[in-house]
């Protein structure tokens, strides 16, 4: 939690206003019983109605000041824990936004949404209660104590007494309770994980009535959430019982020989009343010390996930090399219009391997291949053969294991993020829409996109005619992740929004999957037509889908199994030929 604390130096005028007016609450808090004790004895017990009255306009101003302080301290601490609460939010985002695949895959995505909301209300809350309650609570218990002892000094030695044995309560319940706190975070994660997944999945859950089977799993773990919960509060059931009783039996304490002591002349019973206000202020700040040991205790588990996320470093390092990329970015004809060469990287792969663990099991191996601009590069294989794993290297979303990457004769690692990236346009394998128009979406990669160049990227993704049919037309809204379109039309938006960036290298990974063959046919036509020039990668377990292409790559369980044009592999290459007739006949393979 020590790590954290830098987030309160933006804070630093209301971390100081806040306790110190709470602290003056609390002085006069101590001061009322003094009060009372003062109208008892002289007021009451002289009959003096003047005094009386006098003194509980003092008791009324007291708590007048102390309400306007506490109004004062939490206003305080809603700016600051609020405050914190944000600029970690933010910092969390951001940190988790510079890590890789690696990194991101390592933590769960379902762990870090709950750490970003939940841990860090967590600490929006241990915040709020250290600026209000932390000096409050053990100055009120510490200045009860020294008020009794000063009134009197023996029946005060009922304060010392009491107070290891409540000591002792609150070490019992806390020394066992804190353990439960930190693996109900842990808990919480898997019912975040099934919602999730559950939300995302609907469907398919419905489509195979596992509506039950996936209730019976969500109350599981939910139930395993609240056994804990019950364990823990069955723990804590017992703080404010014991605390009570043995603080109500220290008031009966105090008002027996409390009594022998007013027969004797050493006290008054005002005096005795002020001792009983003050045990009774001393029980009430040992529930709260107890609530904030409970609080901070929370808190200390949601702090060390969170520094989790902070300690945990990206694995990959940006380089500070921008090249010159000598990007086109105009429409998708505008080699045509302009007459203007287009130059398009080199990628050069060289002896690259890649594992997802760091170890021995490779997910690719041994890949070298030039790949000349302009070029069009097929690579197939069957499921887990490496095909993503390889395009998702040359962007850097992962770092290869052994080998190196270049473009344009320049190492990969070396070019900035954004130099590397935005020579790329990638159509992932699962289509991702985000919330908003068409038109928003269009614009993701460019930003000042005109219309012209909008209209010519979704003609060549075959997204022309659903797009327009439209009532809104490209103003139509897009529901979260694109659930109000079929998986083609978002298939086909995804390739229209990587084409109106106009990126120098293409990677369509098996993003024509939802097309039937008749689009996809017209679509591998149009990319061949309209974007001359560009690289283009095609990712696809169609053996018709990549056909044409200059050079194939055929992988076979992250191993190379062949490299080079459709009849070289259908003749040399057995992996290749054995893909092509189980799904094309021989005389359609040699067309």
């Amino acid at each position: 939690m020590k790590k954290l604390v830098r987030y309160l130096k933006s804070f630093k005028k209301q971390v100081t206003i806040g306790p110190f007016f709470k602290l003056l609450e609390a002085i006069f808090e101590l001061i009322v019983p003094l009060v009372m004790a003062s109208i008892i004895d002289k007021g009451i017990a002289g009959a003096d109605k003047e005094y009386v009255l006098k003194m509980g306009g003092v008791m009324i101003l007291l708590g007048v000041l102390g309400l306007c302080f506490a109004l004062i301290c939490q206003y305080s601490a809603a700016i600051a824990s609020q405050g914190v609460g944000t600029k970690l939010r933010n910092d969390l985002f951001r940190h988790i936004n510079s890590l890789s695949y690696k990194e991101i895959d390592e933590l769960g995505t379902n762990s870090l949404i709950t750490r970003i909301t939940n841990d860090v209300n967590q600490m929006q809350l241990v915040v709020a209660m250290l600026i209000r309650l932390v000096i409050r609570a053990p100055f009120l218990v510490i200045g009860a104590a020294v008020m009794a002892l000063m009134i009197d000094l023996k029946l005060g030695l009922i304060f010392l007494i009491v107070a290891p044995l409540v000591a002792a309560v609150l070490y019992f319940v806390m020394s066992r309770s804190v353990p439960f706190y930190k693996v109900r975070q842990t808990k919480l994660d898997k019912v975040s994980l099934i919602t999730r997944e559950n939300l995302s999945g609907a469907r398919v859950i419905r489509a195979f009535s596992k509506q039950s089977h996936e209730k019976e799993r969500f109350h599981e773990s939910s139930d395993e959430v609240a056994d804990l919960a019950i364990r823990v509060g069955k723990l804590s059931a017992i703080l404010n019982p014991a605390t009570f009783t043995i603080l109500n039996v220290a008031i009966i304490a105090i008002i027996w020989f409390g009594g022998f002591r007013v027969d004797k002349g050493s006290l008054t019973q005002g005096e005795i009343i002020a001792f009983v206000n003050y045990m009774t202020q001393i029980s009430l700040a040992l529930v709260v010390v107890a609530n904030l040991v409970v609080i901070f205790t929370k808190g200390s588990a949601s702090a060390a996930r969170i520094n989790e996320i902070f300690e945990t470093e990206p694995s990959i390092i940006e380089g500070n090399y921008s090249g010159d990329l000598n990007r086109n970015n105009g429409n998708v004809k505008a080699q045509e219009s302009t007459n203007r060469k287009i130059v398009i990287p080199k990628i050069q792969f060289k002896d690259v391997s890649f594992s997802y663990h760091g170890n021995e099991e490779y997910s690719l191996e041994h890949l070298t291949i030039d790949i000349q601009r302009g070029e069009t590069v097929g690579i197939i294989g069957g499921t887990g053969s490496g095909k993503t794993t390889l395009v998702n290297l040359m962007p850097r979303f992962y770092d290869t294991t052994k080998g190196s990457i270049l473009i344009d004769g320049v190492d990969i690692k070396e070019y900035s993020f954004d130099a590397l990236r935005k020579q790329f346009g990638i159509v992932p394998q699962k289509a991702a829409l985000f919330s908003g128009t068409i038109l928003d979406n269009m614009r993701f990669a460019k930003e000042d996109a005109t219309m012209e160049e909008i209209r010519k990227a979704v003609k060549i993704a075959q997204a022309e005619e659903f797009v327009e049919s439209k009532p809104e037309g490209y103003n139509t809204i897009i529901s979260q992740g694109g659930k109000n379109l079929s998986g083609g039309q978002k298939q086909r938006l995804t390739i229209a929004r990587a084409l109106v960036g106009y990126p120098e290298i293409l990677i369509l990974d098996d993003s024509a999957s939802a097309l039937d063959f008749a689009t996809d046919a017209k679509l591998r036509m149009a990319i061949q037509d309209n974007l001359e020039g560009m690289t283009v990668f095609i990712v696809s377990q169609r053996a018709n889908a990549i056909k044409y292409a200059d050079k194939i790559i055929v992988l076979d369980d992250g191993m190379v199994k062949g490299i080079g044009t459709h009849d070289e592999l259908f003749d040399n290459c057995e992996v290749y030929h054995e893909i092509c007739l189980s799904q094309l006949s021989e005389e359609e393979v040699r067309r």
